[in-house]
């Protein structure tokens, strides 16, 4: 639990904030006060985020998803706003640590607390499904120990059995790790993936480990399809039921009934006596705001003006007034760049041949674009100024093998050849100020006929997520825009002499809302680590059509 900054609003809706709790890749959550006395939690959707097709949607289904789950394991909604900035919902407040903390802490569950921990996870889930909803990320940072018993929380993916909308962007939902198999390789969620999870969770919980190991999210998501969960030292009863919980075929996994049952516990969880100790760590908070000021977890005179009067907009009968609308079309608009001091640097491929620089200046580009008629079709179209990531990209590269996991990559039509280097020292083991990117079709110069053209943009993604207005990274995140993009230009205009398109980061792009919204790029220095190129095919005018065809990346030191 954090104070209040100053930026931060003294009140939510009726509400009376008292301190942070925490935050998350959607936004930020806060502790508060109903005007009643009830304490509540709040999550805020980050404002740069409400730009975001997907990530306003999410936010809009995890309230209705929280709505129609009443359940003893869940925390139930209390309160929201869906329709206009700042959408926030109030669930309430559960006295508790996480598994993950609490296992952190005090180390792993023995046997007999493990079983009742994973009969009543079990129940939780039956209880989840029985309302037609699959949780789809559950893990030990998403389970809350209260002294009454585990309650599920963060529903920000959970789905309904018939509800398909968000499934097809390509995004694959879950944590590493604790998603399973068929997520992974074909997108198959149901009630099974969610006893995945829980059998990885309860791996967690009695060892002590993450239950695939560590590493890259493609490094543990091999594991998870091809290797064996990590049950070493666990009583040989109990590591039998987590590994057919997490069974590679979603057939032969238990279902929730079935592990209570061979769970076989005899008394409650909140009676077993090292369940207790740790539900007992839950962190004294405030009750009201004198006590939050008291505890310097509000500034004195913080907020003046008193809270308004209270009108819920979320209760019994409840029905969503919002109807999605479809995204207004961007419109191009300058952004005033600030040159980035940085001191950093970044790994590299050097790769022979002529160049042809395309620089992006004020909307104007050299050498690469104008009209072009498709000769195949006789229709003429003009490639958007900009491209807008209408849908997450997961493409990542890594370092430590020099090598790209894409999702959802189309292949391009010929061979593609490109590199990343440090733009001042391309000899540099890592990248400082600037990455110089070169890009061209192999052979092009060969072709004895004006091919059709071919546009290609270029989208730069740090590691993590991040405030398009601040550039800092938020922990614990990882980037799945489209990223900081070029202007689109035909690859073929280079062709004669064999050249490069070649492009430099931070000075040739920008990141582009679907709302028209234009953010400068992040620093290098920003953000160490791996930084991803996406190589995207524009296939129409408008800036959401495009397709990511290669993936390259370098990497950014820490000093």
């Amino acid at each position: 639990m954090d104070a209040l900054r100053d930026r931060d609003p003294a009140h939510i809706g009726a509400y009376t904030l008292l301190a942070r709790l925490g935050a998350g890749g959607m936004g930020q959550v806060y502790l508060a006060r109903s005007p009643g006395g009830r304490l509540v939690a709040i999550k805020v959707i980050r404002d740069e985020i409400t730009d975001h097709p997907e990530a306003l949607a999410r936010f809009r289904r995890e309230a209705e998803t929280v709505r129609a789950v009443r359940s003893a394991y869940t925390a139930n909604l209390i309160d929201a706003s869906l329709q206009a900035p700042p959408y926030w919902l109030a669930t309430e407040y559960v006295s508790g640590p996480t598994l993950s903390g609490a296992v952190g802490t005090h180390g792993p569950l023995p046997a007999d607390s493990a079983r009742r921990l994973f009969a009543a996870l079990a129940e939780a889930l039956a209880s989840v499904h029985a309302h037609g909803v699959t949780h789809r990320d559950l893990k030990p940072q998403n389970v809350i120990l209260s002294p009454q018993g585990p309650l599920l929380i963060d529903f920000g993916i959970a789905r309904g059995a018939a509800d398909t909308a968000l499934t097809q962007t390509g995004l694959t939902p879950g944590t590493p790790g604790y998603t399973a198999p068929e997520v992974l390789t074909g997108h198959q969620v149901g009630a099974a993936a969610d006893v995945f999870a829980l059998g990885a969770t309860l791996a967690y919980a009695t060892t002590g480990r993450p239950p695939f190991g560590t590493g890259p999210t493609h490094a543990v998501s091999y594991r998870v399809v091809h290797e064996d969960v990590d049950v070493s030292g666990v009583e040989p009863g109990l590591a039998a039921l987590i590994q057919e919980c997490v069974a590679k075929d979603p057939g032969a996994r238990p279902g929730p009934d079935a592990v209570i049952a061979r769970c076989a516990v005899s008394s409650a969880l909140a009676e077993d006596p090292f369940y207790g100790r740790l539900a007992a760590d839950a962190v004294a908070v405030p009750r009201d705001l004198r006590a939050a000021v008291a505890a310097g977890l509000v500034p004195a005179g913080h907020g003046a003006p008193a809270a308004p009067a209270y009108r819920p907009t979320v209760g019994p009968g409840y029905v969503p007034t919002y109807v999605p609308t479809a995204v207004p079309a961007p419109r191009p608009r300058r952004s005033r760049r600030t040159p980035w001091l940085v001191a950093v640097s970044v790994a590299a491929v050097v790769v022979a041949g002529s160049v042809v620089a395309l620089r992006m200046q004020d909307g104007e580009s050299e050498g690469g674009g104008g009209g072009a008629s498709a000769s195949g079709s006789g229709a003429a179209w003009k490639p958007p100024a900009y491209i807008v990531g209408d849908r997450p990209n997961r493409d990542i590269w890594n370092s430590a093998d020099g090598t790209c996991a894409q999702v959802g990559a189309v292949s391009a039509p010929e061979e593609l050849q490109y590199s990343a280097v440090d733009a001042d020292d391309p000899t540099a083991a890592e990248v400082r100020e600037r990455a110089r990117i070169r890009v061209r079709f192999k052979y092009a110069e060969m072709k004895k006929e004006q091919p059709e053209p071919y546009y290609v943009s270029v989208g730069v993604k740090p590691p993590r997520d991040n405030s398009p207005t601040t550039g800092v990274p938020y922990e614990g995140t990882t980037y799945v825009r489209a990223g900081y993009t070029s202007r689109p230009v035909d690859i073929y205009t280079h062709r004669k002499d064999g050249g490069y398109i070649e492009l430099t980061y931070p000075d040739d792009f920008q990141e582009h809302s679907g709302t028209g919204k234009v953010y400068r790029p992040v620093p290098l220095a920003a953000d160490p680590g791996d930084w991803t190129v996406v190589f995207y095919h524009v296939t129409g005018p408008a800036p959401t059509d495009h397709e990511s065809i290669g993936c390259h990346g370098f990497q950014v030191g820490s000093s």
